[in-house]
């Protein structure tokens, strides 16, 4: 059968391939169109558009590409109409992904949604697009089921969160090889994940990399976003004591002592790995004033959302600083308070689910389009 995938950022890319792999042992003649990246590259099929050319971030600089998001929803319809999938599965990525699902709906294309938009922070009247456009929701985080259920009386898939399965496969380096290989010496490691897009890295890798001269009995090692050339993060990685590594995260974080950590998906990441954390976030003073207004949430990180409760320090906007990252990094580097934090990530594994989150959302994709 013909599957048509569309991710629009690295996550989406991780997740994506997965269920691709699981829909190939399900349906080996299995024949992929996407948009996505190299990691569903690598499974098969053919990529369209690469998540890096379709990635904007915040309210103003999506304004500004506004003709460019157009041009790629044109282009997007155009190809689905000539692969003519047997069904279409959208990978978070809402501003795009529910405008082809309208389009595709009309069509008469079967529409499959893994990784539910965030809707229950805002936007929450995309519910009515949802239940008119998409024929089946396939969600991650536990609470998102009795979101859409309960509240909205539209019936979802709770399938588990894709990273346990990610994480449980990943093979586990040697870690004096891994340290000799790229240059490491035996001092702790604080791992620094400065997000995926580039206005993200340019944003917080300043702030992250100044307090590493207070930390010399560690060593800051930041982890490279697939696809991102190694140009964008040399003017941060010309100071002593920090070290760039691509394409390696999930090893840095399995030998990393604790870690700086821009909120996203790379929170619940860093959790799954038991890895003690700060987590940052600063967009554009005019986004973030637009997204204190519209988005109604306690806490930004994945971790604290699940638990609900302050579990990883948040560093929001001003607070995201010098004085404030320095003090929230010896906290976590503190026993007593690592411990505690070991807890809270095993009380939130439990809540995550167990494993098996592609081989499900592939036997439900199957079932429903034979």
């Amino acid at each position: 059968m013909k599957y048509y995938l569309i991710a629009g950022e690295a996550s989406g890319d991780l997740h994506g391939s997965n269920l691709m792999k699981e829909l190939i042992l399900q349906d080996p003649d299995a024949t992929f169109r996407f948009w996505g990246g190299d990691l569903m590259k690598k499974v098969g099929g053919e990529m369209v558009k690469h998540y890096q050319d379709l990635a904007f971030m915040g309210f103003i600089e999506v304004l500004f590409n506004l003709r460019t998001i157009f041009r790629n929803i044109a282009l997007c319809k155009k190809d689905i109409q000539e692969f003519e999938p047997d069904v279409i599965v959208f990978l978070d990525y809402p501003g795009f992904n529910l405008r082809i699902a309208k389009w595709a709906k009309k069509n008469n294309f079967k529409t499959h949604y893994y990784i539910s938009p965030q809707i229950w922070a805002w936007k929450e009247g995309r519910i009515k697009r949802i239940k008119r456009d998409v024929d089946a929701m396939y969600v991650i985080l536990p609470f998102e089921k009795d979101f859409y259920e309960k509240k909205h009386q539209f019936p979802v898939h709770f399938v588990g969160h894709p990273l346990i399965d990610a994480i449980s496969n990943k093979v586990l380096v040697d870690p004096k090889v891994f340290r000799k290989e790229n240059g490491l010496d035996q001092r702790p490691i604080i791992a620094v994940l400065p997000g995926s897009r580039k206005q993200e890295i340019n944003k917080m890798l300043k702030v992250m990399i100044s307090i590493v001269k207070n930390f010399p009995d560690h060593q800051f090692v930041i982890a490279g976003a697939p696809g991102q050339e190694p140009d964008i993060y040399q003017p941060f990685i010309s100071k002593e004591n920090v070290t760039l590594l691509h394409n390696r995260t999930y090893d840095l974080l399995s030998l990393s002592y604790a870690a700086l950590v821009t909120s996203g998906t790379a929170t619940l990441e860093t959790a799954l790995f038991k890895v003690p954390q700060v987590v940052c976030y600063k967009g554009s003073r005019i986004s973030y004033e637009i997204a204190k207004r519209v988005i109604n949430l306690k806490f930004i990180s994945l971790v604290n959302l699940i638990l609900d409760r302050e579990v990883v320090t948040e560093l929001i906007q001003n607070r995201f600083n010098k004085t404030e990252l320095k003090k929230e990094l010896d906290h976590i580097l503190d026993d007593y308070q690592r411990a505690v934090l070991f807890l809270d990530y095993y009380d939130l594994e439990k809540k995550l689910g167990g494993k098996g989150a592609s081989k499900k959302v592939a036997n439900s994709i199957i079932k429903a389009i034979k």
